[in-house]
Formats: C-alpha cells, sequence, structure tokens
C-alpha cells in the first residue's frame, strides 16, 4: 500500500524518433528520455518527429525493504548466459 497520496507533476517532451510500434521522447528540463510502445500513447495524429508530448507523473515510492529473490536471481542467471 502507498503511504502518500499522489502529486502529479505534468512533463512535457518531444517525440524524438517513431518506429515501427514505439516511440522514443525525450523529456524538457533535463529530464532524460524513454521509449515506449505505440499502444501506451493517446492520440488523434499520425506520429511524427518533432511532436509535442505531454504525461502526469507521480514521485516513484519504495514499497518495502524486502529484496525480491526471485528478481535477483532471474538477473544472475541471465548475466550468467551472457557471459
Amino acid at each position: 500500500m502507498m503511504k502518500y497520496c499522489d502529486n502529479l507533476i505534468e512533463m512535457k517532451g518531444i517525440i524524438t524518433e517513431v518506429y515501427d510500434g514505439a516511440v522514443s521522447i525525450d523529456f524538457k528540463g533535463r529530464l532524460g528520455s524513454m521509449k515506449i510502445p505505440m499502444r501506451m500513447l493517446i492520440t488523434d495524429y499520425e506520429l511524427q518527429e518533432g511532436m509535442e508530448v505531454g504525461l502526469k507523473m507521480s514521485f516513484v515510492e519504495v514499497l518495502s525493504d524486502k529484496i525480491d529473490e526471485k528478481y535477483i536471481k532471474n538477473k544472475q542467471a541471465k548475466s550468467e548466459r551472457c557471459e
């Protein structure tokens, strides 16, 4: 359960690349970038490089001090396969 109420922050960015099933976005204010699948976009327009996008985001909250052992084991196994 989350302890804090939502404090939504509006973030804006620019579409920098359009792929077959995804877009890359650079956020304004040096907030980084992300690549997301098309299914996560709400739009009535044909997507093009240079379009402005916006999203509302809250702070990320750590939910527990417990480590997800299954995640760690899978990550280690994947790392060992790649060596």
